[in-house]
C-alpha cells in the first residue's frame, strides 16, 4: 500500500487529520515534526534557536526520504516541507499527496497561543507572504481539502470520498 502525504500550513489539521485517516485506513500514522524532534532530542523551537532553520529543514528531509523509501504510512509532513518542490516531487511518486487548505484567518485563530512555532512570531505580512508562497506548491498535490469550519471527521470523509473516486 502506498503512503498517504498530508501537506499544509501550519495549523491546517494535518496530524489530528492524518491519525483518524490512518485509523480508518489500516495505516500506521506518523507526524515528520515529532519524528525530527525525537530524533534530534529537541524541539523545533529548540533547533531553530540553537543550530538555525536551515538545519531543522535538512533533518525534516532526510527524516521524510526514510518514509518515502518505506509504504504503508499516512505521513504528515511539516508545513515547510510540503512547500519544498523537491520533496512534493518525491511524495507524489511514492504515494498520494492531499492538501488540507485553510485560510490564514482560520491559522491565526488556531495557533493565536501556540508559543512552539517559530514562525508565528513573523510578522504578519511576512507570515502572509510565506502562506501565499507555499500554496504555490501545496497546490501540486493530487488532491486538496479545506478545513475551515469542518471537523476533523468532516475532512476525513471527504478525503475518503476523493481517495475512493
Amino acid at each position: 500500500m502506498r503512503n498517504i502525504y498530508l501537506v499544509g500550513f501550519m495549523g491546517s489539521g494535518k496530524s489530528t487529520i492524518g491519525k483518524l485517516l490512518a485509523q480508518e485506513s489500516g495505516m500506521k500514522f506518523v507526524d515528520i515534526d515529532k519524528e525530527v524532534e525525537k530524533s534530534q532530542c529537541m524541539s523545533i523551537k529548540e533547533m531553530f534557536e540553537n543550530l538555525g532553520e536551515e538545519y531543522f529543514r535538512k533533518a525534516e528531509k532526510d527524516k521524510l526520504m526514510e518514509y518515502i523509501k518505506r509504504s504503508g504510512f499516512v505521513v504528515s509532513t511539516g508545513g515547510g516541507l510540503g512547500a519544498d518542490k523537491g520533496m512534493m516531487e518525491l511524495m507524489k511518486n511514492s504515494g498520494t499527496v492531499i492538501w488540507i487548505k485553510v485560510s490564514i484567518h482560520t491559522i491565526l485563530s488556531r495557533c493565536k497561543n501556540d508559543q512552539d512555532r517559530p514562525l508565528l512570531k513573523l510578522p504578519e505580512d511576512k507570515l502572509l507572504e510565506l502562506f501565499e508562497k507555499r500554496k504555490e506548491v501545496y497546490s501540486l498535490a493530487n488532491i486538496s481539502v479545506t478545513s475551515d469550519d469542518k471537523t476533523p471527521f468532516q475532512v476525513l470523509q471527504e478525503i475518503l470520498q476523493k481517495i475512493n473516486r
